[in-house]
């Protein structure tokens, strides 16, 4: 059994409904998952005594004490991993028993349509099999590497604050449209599926950015007068201060 997030949840057959045990203070939260099939409680200790595969996706400031309750629970048999944003693998496990097995996850939101963009860490008692089974896991929800822990933040500036990023030039390339003419819903939709099949190709060919950039432009055409405004508004530039910005606030929090 595990204790898991719904986006984790039955759409490529890697967990079913039935060996999930969720725990939460209220049935409001645990109504997602009976719709699933999933079993549920209100009991912390519970899930441990059941499962010997724990995510922990708690605000983050309410994870210490929900660490604190099921530490008596927790044997050198189980896996844990956190989810919750800033909470370091040093205190989660020094409120752990010694030798516990932790791992660190920080998803992005496309995880709930299968294409999100996920990074882990392990704690020093978590080895090659843990993290090979939380990455067959993950993968079911998108892209999932192990990185070293000093790198979570800078998933968090890039990935996780990179969604609203996307979102804010999606927005800015339909407008653009807009203000040429077109009506407003196809604007969007095209401009969504022209990043969409984008990022498709660069995962798929394996190429950098720049060289699809060059295919795209012909001599004095239309995108290469595109890019150029694009560089006089300072585009590139004001990208890279968005990831940095975002992971310097995460790192804040962090230490927080």
């Amino acid at each position: 059994m595990f204790s898991f997030l719904p986006w984790l949840l039955p759409t490529r057959g890697k967990v079913e409904p039935e060996h999930v045990l969720a725990s939460a203070p209220s049935d409001r939260n645990l109504c997602r998952f009976q719709a699933m099939g999933c079993q549920t409680t209100h009991s912390n200790p519970e899930v441990l005594h059941s499962c010997p595969l724990v995510f922990f996706a708690t605000k983050p400031h309410i994870l210490p004490a929900v660490l604190v309750e099921v530490a008596p629970a927790v044997t050198e048999e189980h896996i844990l991993v956190s989810v919750a944003a800033g909470v370091s693998l040093s205190t989660l496990e020094e409120l752990l028993p010694p030798k516990a097995r932790v791992l660190r996850v920080s998803p992005n939101l496309p995880c709930i349509v299968q294409e999100g963009a996920m990074v882990m860490a392990r704690g020093r008692h978590a080895g090659t099999y843990e993290a090979q089974l939380l990455r067959s896991l993950l993968e079911a929800c998108g892209q999932c590497e192990e990185v070293p822990e000093a790198q979570v933040d800078i998933h968090t500036g890039l990935s996780g604050s990179g969604v609203a990023f996307v979102c804010a030039f999606s927005e800015a390339l339909a407008e653009g449209a807009v203000k040429m003419g077109m009506p407003s819903g196809l604007a969007h939709r095209i401009a969504a599926q022209t990043l969409l099949g984008t990022a498709k190709v660069l995962l798929q060919k394996g190429q950098h950015p720049a060289q699809l950039r060059t295919d795209v432009c012909t001599p004095g055409g239309t995108t290469i007068y595109g890019l150029h405004a694009l560089e006089q508004g300072g585009l590139r530039a004001a990208a890279m201060s968005a990831v940095e910005a975002a992971t310097c606030r995460a790192r804040e929090l962090s230490r927080k």
